[in-house]
């Protein structure tokens, strides 16, 4: 793919670093057997790789609790191991794009050990009550009090304390950060929490109010506008992706205008459940949304925070079937497509973890009433006959690995021409950028659109309806109809 904004139509693969593979057997994935992979991602056929935090960090979050910006942390590997991870991807055609963590830090970052308050959201408490009644995403009260009697806040786990984006020096900071890895050659950055960075003046209470008083604040508009200004700065196609939460893909769509990030993901896409009209309303909507500000529309099925869309769709057969039809319908659609490490094996949500092998903070801060994110980040089954599939040298995973996983692997399916990675595999070769849309009449239960190369046919319904002419590609196999959960590929 040219490098001219080889971002508005590629396909990115995430890597989840602890669940990829592993090189040095301690049972956690790290840089190095993320570059030992680097060759199967090619010949995936993906254009990027977006990997998930690999900083230093006391991993209360899974890393997204970040102690040291510009390192790696050593349960990963080092700055070295990252830089040739980025050389040998460069060099197999592969882009790399790398998480940047705004919103907080690691309570063991340097500046909140050192007390530097400004640079974190600290308040007085309302006598033995907290500032305000904000709440936690993980669950329980959004601040927790420290020796002096003050609090500070905390949208996600106490380890995560929230930075004060209205101090200048955190702006440089970042401004700094950004150059950082800029400057050792990644291709862009995938912003988490990206609408969350600026909190309402005063900080009120949420009350009944239906709009979340720290979420998609005007203020944040004029940071991605630097860093836009910055990352433009750079030679070749820098990119941005950010992970913005709301209910309106208008408000969503203006974190892509021409000025700001190039790209946002599309949680209502990622979201829906299997169904055409709630399915056509989405792509109508995303289309019209990110075609007004000029932005490419992105479709995504599974990341590492929500549950395997396999299980999604119903789980069993009826869920593999399903992936596999959601699969074509994603891929064919125009944008930018993600793929979540292991949905190309067709990999189910890990639904029976013991509590003890339990690491999330959402699973821990509710006392175990939200399950949390563990069963989307299992490691993955590379080959052989029982855990931990070839992921690691040792007999053993962070995560436990079902046994049922050997009939998954990527050995197995290497070798299948009807396995769940071939059809991604096929699909990403026949895959072409996509500018031109349009929806095309068919039966009830059935979404049909034409792009300039191919005609696309999804039957989310329950019964099977004529197939007009023979397809170059199918997720399941075909009679003269078209059954239902399958999409096909016509030539236009």
């Amino acid at each position: 793919m040219a490098d001219v904004e080889w971002w508005r139509s590629a396909v990115i693969y995430q890597v989840y670093p602890r669940s990829f593979a592993d090189s040095d057997g301690d049972g956690v994935g790290d840089l190095p057997g993320v570059t030992g992979k680097l060759a199967y991602l090619a010949d995936l056929g993906v254009d990027a790789v977006w990997l998930s935090p690999f900083y230093r960090s006391p991993m209360v979050d899974g890393g997204y609790d970040v102690a040291d910006h510009r390192d790696v942390d050593p349960v990963f590997g080092t700055l070295s191991d990252f830089d040739g991870m980025l050389a040998e991807a460069h060099k197999v055609g592969l882009k790399v794009i790398v998480d940047i963590v705004p919103n907080h830090t690691s309570d063991q970052h340097p500046w909140f050990q050192e007390q530097r308050r400004d640079q974190y959201v600290f308040r007085n408490g309302r006598g033995e009550r907290p500032p305000n009644d904000w709440q936690s995403l993980f669950g329980g009260p959004a601040w927790t009090r420290v020796a002096d009697g003050s609090w500070y806040l905390h949208l996600f786990d106490p380890g995560q304390p929230d930075l004060n984006w209205r101090n200048p020096q955190v702006r440089d900071e970042f401004d700094a950060i950004l150059r950082f890895w800029l400057d050792r050659g990644v291709d862009g950055f995938r912003v988490d929490v990206a609408h969350g960075m600026i909190k309402a003046e005063g900080l009120p209470d949420l009350g009944r109010n239906t709009v979340l008083p720290y979420f998609d604040q005007e203020e944040v508009h004029e940071i991605y506008r630097a860093w836009r200004k910055l990352i433009d700065s750079y030679p070749g196609e820098r990119m941005t992706v950010a992970e913005v939460f709301d209910s309106e893909p208008d408000r969503v769509a203006r974190y892509v205008a021409g000025d700001e990030l190039h790209q946002a993901f599309n949680f209502d896409f990622l979201e829906a459940p299997w169904d055409p009209a709630v399915l056509r309303g989405v792509i109508d909507a995303s289309l019209e949304a990110a075609g007004n500000v000029g932005a490419p529309t992105t479709w995504v099925l599974s990341n590492h925070d929500r549950r395997r869309h396999v299980t999604r769709f119903g789980g069993g057969l009826t869920g593999l079937r399903r992936a596999r039809a959601a699969a074509l319908l994603m891929l064919g659609l125009p944008g930018s497509a993600y793929v979540y490490q292991g949905e190309e094996l067709g990999l189910p949500e890990v639904l029976d973890l013991p509590d003890e092998v339990r690491v999330d903070p959402q699973w821990i801060r509710s006392g175990g009433r939200e399950p949390g994110r563990d069963g989307c980040r299992v490691p993955l089954p590379w080959e052989g006959d029982a855990p931990p599939f070839g992921f690691s040298p040792a007999r053993r995973s962070w995560l436990p690995m079902p046994p049922e996983w050997a009939a998954a692997t990527v050995a197995v399916q290497r070798d299948d021409p009807d396995s769940m990675l071939n059809l991604y595999r096929k699909a990403l070769r026949l895959r072409r950028p996509a500018r031109e849309f349009a929806w095309r009449p068919a039966p009830d239960g059935v979404l049909c659109f034409e792009t300039e190369r191919f005609l696309v046919a999804a039957n989310l319904g329950g019964s099977p309806v004529p197939l007009p002419t023979a397809p170059v590609l199918a997720s399941s196999p075909l009679t003269d109809e078209l059954p239902p959960d399958t999409t096909v590929w016509i030539r236009t």
